[in-house]
C-alpha cells in the first residue's frame, strides 16, 4: 500500500494563508506576500507543524513559574488583522513591541528595505527571537531590550508602532515617536475588555482608525496594568481598573448567596463583541464578572461569564449580561438580558437593561465607535464613554 505523502511546511503554510483570505483576516496582496514567505514554524520549532499553522494557535515562548504564559507568538488569525491595521509600506520606520521573532519577521517583508526593530523588556525572550531571525535571514530586524514605558524614548521616529501585548495606557513616549503622518496600533484594555486599535494622531493626542476584538498577554513592567481583583468565592471573580468601582469581596459575595433577579430588555442580542464594548464603556461603575465551569455547571452563575462578562457593581450589588432564545427579537434569535444580585438588584438590572435596548436601538452594527485617547488628567466625574488612565484617559463615542 502506498504511504500518504507526509505533510510539508510549504503545504500548510499556503493552506493558513488561504484560510487567512477566506476568513478576511488578509485582505491584501502586500499582508498575503509576507505570510507566504515567512517560515512560521521556524520561529516555534518545539510546537508540531500543524500547531504551528493553525490559524488561531497561541506558540508559547516562555512561561512564569506558576506555568502561565508571559511571551508567546499570537495567533496568525490576529498577527494578520493587526498587520492589515497597520498599513506598513515599503521604506517604512517601524517599531514592534512584544517580541517573537516571526511577526518582526513579517514586518520586514512588508517594510521591505526600510528599518524594523522589535523591542521587549525580557533580555530571555529577545535572546530567542533574535536566534531564529538570524537562521531564516531577517539579520536587518534590530532588536532591543528596553522596557517598553521609558524605553522608546531615543529610538527616533516611528511611521508605524505595533504593540504585541495588552496596553492598559499609552506612554507619552510612543505618542512623540511617532511621526507626523503615524499609525499607532495597539491591543487597549479597559475594564479588562481588549480591542487591537489602530490610531493615528488627533492634535496632542490620538483617533481611532478601526477596531478589532483581540487577546493578549499584559504589558509588564513600569506601564503593567494596575490589578484589583477580588475573589467572591472559589471560581467566581470581579476585576476591574475603574477606580471609582467598589470592590467588597464580603458584600458581593453575599449578594450572590442571595436571590437572583432576571430582567429581559426585549432588545437582541447580537454581535456580541461590540455589545460588550459598548456595556463597559457606558456602565457606571464597570467590572469584569468570571465564573469558572464548575461554578457554571452548578447553575450560580451564567455561561456569559465564563470568558468575562461586563458587570455594573454597587458596594452591595451587581448586575451583567445574559441572554435567552426569542425569535420574536429578530434575526439572532436571542434577546439580551440581565442577571442581578443584591439589595439593589433592580435598579442595577433596570441601569442595564436600558443600555441594552440603547445599544439594540441605536448602535448594533460593527464599527459604530470612535476611541479617543486624550493625554493629560480625565474630567471629573466621568462622563459615560470615559476611562481613566495614568497618562490621559479615553474616551469613546458611538455613530
Amino acid at each position: 500500500m502506498t504511504q500518504p505523502e507526509k505533510t510539508t511546511p510549504e503545504a500548510l503554510r499556503a493552506s493558513m494563508v488561504r484560510a487567512l483570505r477566506e476568513q478576511d483576516a488578509i485582505t491584501s496582496t502586500a499582508v498575503e506576500a509576507a505570510f507566504t514567505a515567512v517560515p512560521r514554524h521556524l520561529f516555534a520549532p518545539e510546537a508540531p507543524l500543524e500547531t504551528a499553522y493553525d490559524l488561531h494557535g497561541i506558540l508559547p515562548v516562555k512561561k512564569n513559574e506558576h506555568g502561565l504564559d508571559m511571551s508567546v507568538i499570537s495567533a496568525a488569525h490576529l498577527q494578520a488583522v493587526m498587520l492589515e491595521q497597520a498599513g506598513v509600506e515599503p521604506g517604512m520606520r517601524v517599531l514592534e513591541i512584544g517580541s517573537g521573532g516571526y511577526n518582526a519577521a513579517l514586518i520586514q517583508e512588508l517594510a521591505g528595505n526600510g528599518e524594523v526593530t522589535t523591542l521587549d523588556i525580557d533580555a530571555d525572550v529577545i535572546a530567542r527571537a533574535r536566534k531564529h531571525l538570524d537562521e531564516t535571514g531577517y539579520e536587518r530586524v534590530k532588536s532591543v531590550v528596553a522596557d517598553a514605558e521609558t524605553g522608546v524614548a531615543g529610538l527616533g521616529t516611528f511611521d508605524r508602532i505595533i504593540v504585541t501585548v495588552a496596553t492598559w495606557d499609552i506612554p507619552p513616549s510612543w505618542v512623540e515617536a511617532l511621526s507626523e503622518k503615524g499609525r499607532l496600533v495597539t491591543p487597549l484594555t479597559v475594564c479588562g475588555t481588549t480591542r487591537s486599535t489602530a490610531f493615528e494622531r488627533d492634535g496632542d493626542g490620538l483617533v481611532s482608525l478601526s477596531y478589532r476584538l483581540s487577546s493578549f498577554v499584559p504589558l509588564q513592567g513600569e506601564g503593567a496594568a494596575p490589578d484589583r481583583k477580588i475573589m467572591l468565592r472559589d471560581g467566581v471573580a470581579l476585576q476591574s481598573d475603574h477606580e471609582e468601582t467598589p470592590l467588597d469581596a464580603k458584600a458581593l459575595n453575599r449578594a450572590l448567596a442571595g436571590d437572583r433577579l432576571e430582567k429581559w430588555s426585549g432588545a437582541a442580542y447580537d454581535l456580541p463583541d461590540e455589545l460588550e464594548w459598548f456595556m463597559t464603556l457606558n456602565l457606571t461603575f464597570p467590572a469584569r464578572l468570571h465564573a469558572s465551569k464548575d461554578v457554571i455547571d452548578s447553575g450560580l452563575v451564567e455561561p456569559s461569564a465564563r470568558l468575562g462578562v461586563a458587570a455594573l457593581v454597587s458596594e452591595d450589588s451587581f448586575a451583567y449580561r445574559t441572554r435567552r432564545a426569542n425569535p420574536d427579537t429578530g434575526t439572532a434569535g436571542f434577546e439580551s438580558g440581565v442577571v442581578a444580585h443584591g439589595p439593589q438588584a433592580e435598579e442595577l438590572a433596570e441601569q442595564y437593561a436600558e443600555l441594552l435596548r440603547r445599544w439594540a436601538a441605536d448602535h448594533q452594527r460593527r464599527g459604530a465607535a470612535t476611541i479617543r485617547y486624550v493625554p493629560g488628567p480625565a474630567p471629573s466625574p466621568l462622563p459615560p464613554g470615559t476611562a481613566r488612565k495614568r497618562h490621559g484617559y479615553v474616551t469613546v463615542t458611538w455613530a
